[in-house]
């Protein structure tokens, strides 16, 4: 049996936040030592890297309000309390995610095929982003 555990679609939301509630997942397996080595390299980097500056929340910060929380619910009344932002910056949030990488983006293309290729999904064109690859590779589309 696999160590493997996915954490939730980077589509899910959370406060009306976008990836916020994968995060919040990866951030619980890193603290429980069960965050598997193939998500290591980027935690809190790229897309968790993406709300954080978006949201204007410290890594250390947020690491530590997962750690005090036993629900979801206590992550989402922190946010709530501490990350003030219009709803227009979590809609171009998530826009910016849905859209990564964009078609002229070429060093973006070539990573997302260099990746379809590893996970041997070169033959899905329904993965145009970033946001499908991570829901095919974790078998969710």
């Amino acid at each position: 049996m696999s160590d493997l555990i996915y954490p939730r679609s980077p589509r899910e939301t959370m406060c009306g936040w976008m990836h916020l509630p994968r995060f919040v997942d990866k951030i619980r397996l890193q603290l429980a030592g069960k965050l598997h080595s193939d998500y290591q390299g980027n935690f809190c980097k790229g897309f968790d890297g993406l709300w954080l500056e978006t949201a204007g929340v410290r890594v250390e910060e947020f690491i530590e309000v997962v750690r005090k929380s036993i629900t979801d619910g206590e992550v989402c009344d922190w946010v709530f309390r501490n990350v003030n932002k219009p709803e227009a910056v979590k809609t171009a949030h998530q826009q910016r995610m849905l859209g990564t990488p964009k078609k002229d983006d070429a060093e973006g293309q070539a990573r997302l095929k260099m990746r379809k290729e590893q996970a041997g999904l070169t033959n899905r064109n329904d993965i145009q982003t970033f946001v499908d690859f991570i829901d095919a590779d974790e078998k969710r589309i």
